[in-house]
């Protein structure tokens, strides 16, 4: 079981990454729906309508990809601190472009989900350029639009060895991507439950606990329908991604009955970390990042994937359809597979690698070294938030990919019980 904050390896870099995990909550607001249609939500940023584009055929690719060709050049949309960076420099951009001959415009452009697809999508829409041939978007609603309007290319996995070679099985074929057509992660993170063991008797393992009539008041559970949604049918051992209406609405009942008892004090966004720390709260659903903050800072909390289930989420490298320069765009991610390249991300970004074998290369390292450089790496090579185990990794879900008359279903049954 996944309990990271009683490993003192989750505090390695955690002090430097604060303004990234800042950004990472940030994310979390790209999944509420705040009782719009994914499309309206998406198109609200811009004020246009959306214009549905035809997805690519399956045989659309190797025709879209027969006449491209290396430019040497690639324009790089990311978010705030997720690569690799020494002052001014971006170390892991730097090989690419020593290898390859790519020079590198990287631009950290991306502060939320929504936000990002309603600056692009009227460009997308219209055949324009959005300055951008590469982007990173985190699955959910508004990458299943992109995907569903026809916004992105299908990649060529024939250039993409690395990725096929060097990816985890759990990477590979994701339900909101079927096959890795438009999208290759970059890299992921986790939702499960923060408790302050200062009120809590013993440790928490299981979701059962937040339904628990004992810790009436005390406990926080996510606004956000979608992590709000798979954690009530964990609850009743659904599986989201192959979950029915029916499921919705079971879990739902569960839900609304753990409200209408009193149990949950609030339904946080992102302000819950300070209520469990005063102790307003108990217990909450969290997202791991900004748990091991305040860890990191002193604080005596703990974090846990219960045994019934926790989310994964994942960002993914993507190339926009209007992109200029796409066979440039391919090579960068496939460079990001390197063993080699991906281990140095994992050592700066300190999320959830889709490269297990940077393990390996990691604890290498760690023999090598000395001092404190040998101790970071031994601990982050031994980290669980990096390297989860395969049984950890079993019982960690994603969301699940809804049509949009699926989402209206959905959020009327999951968005009441939070805001209602």
């Amino acid at each position: 079981m996944i309990n990271p904050l009683h490993d003192p390896a989750f505090l390695r870099g955690l002090t430097q990454s604060r303004s990234r995990e800042g950004s990472r909550i940030t994310r979390r607001d790209a999944f509420r729906v705040a009782g719009m249609s994914a499309a309206a939500l998406a198109l609200a940023a811009c004020g246009v309508q959306g214009k549905r584009v035809d997805p690519p055929k399956p045989s659309a690719a190797a025709g879209y990809w027969a006449d491209k060709k290396k430019n040497g050049v690639l324009r790089f949309a990311n978010w705030p601190l997720y690569i690799d960076k020494d002052g001014k420099k971006y170390p892991t951009l730097e090989k690419f472009t020593q290898e390859t001959g790519v020079k590198v415009t990287y631009q950290e452009a991306i502060q939320d989900n929504s936000t990002w697809f309603g600056k692009i999508q009227p460009q997308l829409a219209a055949g324009q350029d959005i300055g951008y041939d590469l982007m990173v978007m985190t699955n959910g609603i508004q990458l299943g639009r992109a995907i569903a309007l026809g916004y992105l290319v299908q990649l060529d996995h024939s250039k993409l060895p690395n990725f096929a070679a060097n990816a985890g099985a759990k990477y590979k074929n994701p339900s909101y991507d079927p096959d890795n057509t438009f999208t290759v992660p970059w890299q992921s993170g986790l939702t499960g439950i923060a408790y302050n063991p200062k009120y809590v008797d013993g440790d928490i393992t299981s979701i059962k606990e937040l339904w628990n009539p004992k810790y009436k008041g005390k406990v926080g559970m996510l606004l956000d329908s979608q992590e709000l949604a798979n954690f009530g049918m964990f609850l009743l051992g659904v599986d989201p991604d192959k979950s029915t209406q029916a499921d919705w609405e079971a879990a739902g009942k569960k839900l609304q009955e753990q409200r209408d008892a009193g149990i949950v004090r609030k339904y946080y966004e992102n302000d819950y970390v300070d209520a469990l720390v005063r102790g307003d709260i108990w217990m909450c659903m969290a997202w791991s990042g900004d748990i091991y903050q305040q860890v990191a800072e002193g604080q005596d909390l703990r974090f846990v994937v219960p045994e019934e289930g926790g989310n994964i989420w994942t960002d993914n490298l993507c190339i926009p359809k209007t992109a200029q320069n796409p066979v440039d765009a391919l090579a960068m991610i496939d460079f990001a597979y390197q063993p080699e390249v991906a281990a140095t991300l994992a050592e700066y970004i300190n999320y959830i690698t889709p490269v297990p074998g940077t393990q390996e290369i990691i604890k290498a390292k760690a023999d090598k070294a000395t001092g404190d450089d040998k101790k970071s790496l031994e601990l982050l090579a031994s980290s669980p938030l990096i390297y989860p185990s395969e049984s950890d990794m079993a019982r960690l879900r994603s969301y699940k990919t809804l049509t949009p008359a699926e989402e209206k279903v959905f959020e009327g049954i999951f968005q009441p019980i939070a805001q209602g």
